[in-house]
């Protein structure tokens, strides 16, 4: 997966978190956004990152439009279930 922005799960802040390399920051995104996202009242940490992958077109570009704002404070982000249906959206409008 040369080039492919590496992400893994953050126990301690039940959150999935992968690297903007745009920005140069890392962005998370909480197990909470996941199960809006999802529809799932309790996604376990593997479904979350499954759903990133099939997805990872809207996590790129919410996380674009979000560093596209302005500097990122100490390098890092997060993402809500707005942002990412918003990306999601735009994306299959196309």
């Amino acid at each position: 997966m040369a080039g492919a922005p590496a992400y893994d799960w953050r126990i301690d802040l039940d959150a999935l978190v992968f690297s903007h390399p745009a920005s140069g920051s890392r962005c998370f995104v909480h197990r909470l956004a996941f199960r809006a996202l999802t529809r799932n009242a309790s996604p376990t940490a593997q479904e979350c990152m499954r759903w990133f992958v099939r997805h990872r077109a809207a996590f790129e570009a919410a996380a674009d439009e979000k560093a596209g704002r302005g500097p990122v404070p100490g390098n890092a982000f997060n993402l809500n279930s707005r942002e990412i249906r918003r990306a999601l959206r735009m994306l299959r409008a196309g």
